[in-house]
């Protein structure tokens, strides 16, 4: 077997070295170790490889928490101490600014960080009958792989749901239609826990006595999906029961949801983030400040709350709908206007039509915004932009834009570990016209 010195991490959380030439990812190994590996992929210009003997150890390694970890893909760091787990991906956040973006941050934010295990509030878990296999399997996907990892328990997962899986194996081999699952949701509320069924088929009424039983044991709410469109999924048992919401307690908002809307998995680390977003943001009443990406007013409330007007702006209609439902809820509607529309084919017009901007909030997906910074006109170019991001490549992209092209500087950014034991990078930047 091929030996090596790791020099890094990468941004997926694979050690990184260079043999003969070529770089060599490493699953599992960690910076200055010393390690036997093994290759499964070969590039011209690159390798990948997994660790098959680890000769000298890192200071920072630790034994992984969970049985599954190495064949499950939920995680990809838990061999990685937690606090070497933030630094690691501070590291990639500032590479990403200046390898990608040619731009460095003025200030480096403390990192946001909260509890590394228990934390994953949603959760999308894939189902499959594999009698070759012992029955039902139900987990997150292999690594590499389109397989499902069968998982007895889940450690990043709330501790009740991770006792409850063991009895999901039981209750999904028992229903008839076993083969015609592909996925369960799971959604964690201040108020309640549904699982979602997705179901390619109608459940027999035995199956749904089963679900009311295991519902009633468990004090959850079991909803179906029938087919692939999130809109179908409705309430199966019990049939009345509390709706799913979460609280922003430092703005006084409380925010209703549905099991299948989108909402952030790590509810500690979302209640800081929106803390800073706030500070950086600085929103004052008789300012006009827009939130693009707005969902369905994560951010949006708080600016509201602190009395500026607000312009939410999201693609999903649902979204825009129950945005609008939260701004009533709250007693917010009058300082809130929500509009549905494709940011990602933004331009100056369509940001025009928004009116006076004095700042901007951006929380786009992994895409980024390009569309978004592109369109900023000189008519329309906000003082100060907070800028959300879940990919530190499409920031930097971004930042690019805004810094090279619009003028803007970067004034800070920092990352939030929204999912630890992951190499996942939420990050956080603030912009502001020079």
């Amino acid at each position: 077997m091929p030996v090596a010195v790791i020099e890094s991490l990468d941004h997926e959380g694979r050690g990184v070295t260079h043999v003969e030439g070529k770089v060599v990812f490493v699953d599992g190994a960690l910076p200055g170790e010393r390690i036997e590996y093994a290759v499964h992929r070969q590039r011209p210009s690159y390798e990948l490889a997994d660790v098959t003997r680890i000769i000298k150890a890192s200071a920072q390694r630790v034994e992984p928490k969970c049985p599954h970890y190495g064949v499950c893909g939920g995680c990809s760091m838990q061999h990685l101490d937690s606090v070497a787990q933030v630094a690691t991906k501070q590291r990639v956040l500032e590479n990403a600014l200046w390898h990608v973006g040619k731009v460095k941050a003025g200030i480096i934010y403390p990192a946001i960080h909260g509890p590394a295990w228990g934390y994953r509030y949603r959760a999308r878990i894939g189902v499959r009958l594999v009698p070759s296999k012992g029955g039902v399997l139900i987990g997150f996907h292999e690594r590499r792989s389109s397989y499902i990892a069968d998982m007895g328990t889940c450690p990043v997962l709330p501790p009740a749901i991770s006792a409850m899986l063991p009895a999901l194996h039981e209750l999904v081999a028992g229903l008839s239609i076993a083969d015609r699952l592909p996925q369960i949701e799971i959604a964690v509320a201040d108020t309640a826990t549904v699982l979602v069924f997705r179901n390619l088929l109608p459940f027999k009424p035995d199956d749904e006595k089963r679900l009311a039983v295991f519902a009633d044991q468990w004090g959850v709410q079991v909803w179906q999906q029938p087919g692939t469109n999130p809109a179908s999924a409705r309430r199966l048992h019990p049939k009345k029961g509390p709706g799913l919401a979460y609280t922003l307690p430092e703005f006084g908002v409380t925010m209703d949801f549905l099991p299948t809307d989108f909402t952030q998995v790590n509810v500690d680390i979302n209640r800081l983030l929106i803390r800073r977003s706030m500070q950086l943001l600085d929103p004052q009443p008789g300012e006009r400040i827009a939130d693009l990406f707005c969902g369905l007013g994560n951010f949006s409330l708080p600016i509201a709350s602190r009395g500026a007007t607000m312009v939410g702006v999201e693609g999903s209609e649902g979204l825009v709908a129950r945005a609008r439902e939260n701004a009533q809820r709250n007693g917010l509607v009058e300082r809130c206007e929500f509009h549905a529309a494709n940011l990602f084919e933004a331009t100056e017009d369509s940001l025009a039509a928004l009116g006076r901007l004095d700042k901007l909030l951006i929380d786009p997906p992994r895409e980024g915004a390009i569309a978004v910074v592109k369109a900023l006109s000189e008519a329309q170019m906000p003082a100060r932009i907070v800028y959300v991001s879940c990919n530190p490549a499409t920031l930097a992209r971004d930042a690019a834009v805004l810094v090279h092209e619009k003028g803007y500087v970067l004034k800070g950014a920092g990352i939030a570990n929204m999912f630890p034991q992951t190499s996942h990078v939420e990050s956080i930047a603030l912009f502001e016209r020079g």
